[in-house]
């Protein structure tokens, strides 16, 4: 059984998408998300003749990435909330990671696919998006634009059911479900290294309110557990 400061297995496969600039296949655990960069010589139309580019995301589940399949949004016609929710946080996310003026006119594409879906998916879409961003840019001799290093982790409070129970960092899906206190967290540093800073904090008391001090244990959890994420990207792209 994990700690309940410890991370899942992890695994970054680098290079898996043949035309891609930058691709990763992200495991954490039983989540595996494939990620892939893409880079366009051309900038939005509202963004034409500012000198500066722009980084964005789409986010998906494949039908089969869960216990049961769901239909694919193209077939509906129209995306679900919490798909367009996902795609902005990972957007939001990388851009910090970049500088824009850097990039130039200039289009970052991030594609996050779920292949497997147990818990943290947007988490581990914005974590192996980040490798896939950075092969990205060096393959293009464009390293210099990436000036911070982003990741992101679940945490929650588990007070049921079978396995972990109290601060748990990194929840699998049934984890999450029994959490009474569940978070995201996204993190960023100095590509170089540095203090690590809060990107975003998303955390709700899904079965009671939660106090200050409970909150101030899952952000350090949370901290902590990017700060391990880091440490593996940089390997990965060793």
């Amino acid at each position: 059984m994990r700690r309940g400061d410890e991370l899942r297995s992890l695994e970054f496969e680098t290079g898996v998408q043949l035309h891609a600039a930058g691709s990763c296949l992200v495991k954490m655990g039983r989540t595996h998300v494939l990620c892939s960069a893409s880079l366009e010589e051309k900038v939005p139309g509202w963004m034409k003749g500012r000198g500066t580019g722009w980084l964005t995301a789409e986010y998906g589940m494949l039908p089969a990435a869960t216990n049961t399949r769901s239909d694919r949004e193209a077939a509906r016609g129209k995306q679900q909330g919490r798909t367009v929710e996902i795609q902005r946080l990972i957007g939001r996310s990388l851009r910090q990671a970049v500088d824009l003026a850097a990039l130039g006119e200039r289009t970052l594409t991030v594609d996050c696919d779920v292949l497997n879906a147990d818990g943290g998916t947007r988490c581990a879409s914005i974590t192996g998006a980040w490798v896939a961003v950075a092969l990205a840019l060096r393959s293009k001799e464009l390293e210099a634009a990436l000036v911070r290093q982003v990741a992101a982790v679940s945490a929650g409070i588990v007070e049921s059911g079978e396995g972990r129970r109290g601060l748990a960092l990194d929840l699998e899906y049934e984890e999450d479900h029994r959490a009474a206190v569940d978070c995201n967290l996204v993190a960023a540093r100095p590509r170089l290294g540095g203090e690590l800073m809060l990107v975003e904090l998303q955390g709700t008391g899904e079965g009671r309110p939660f106090s200050r001090a409970e909150a101030d244990g899952l952000v350090d959890l949370g901290l902590a557990g990017c700060l391990a994420l880091m440490e593996a990207q940089g390997k990965a792209l060793a």
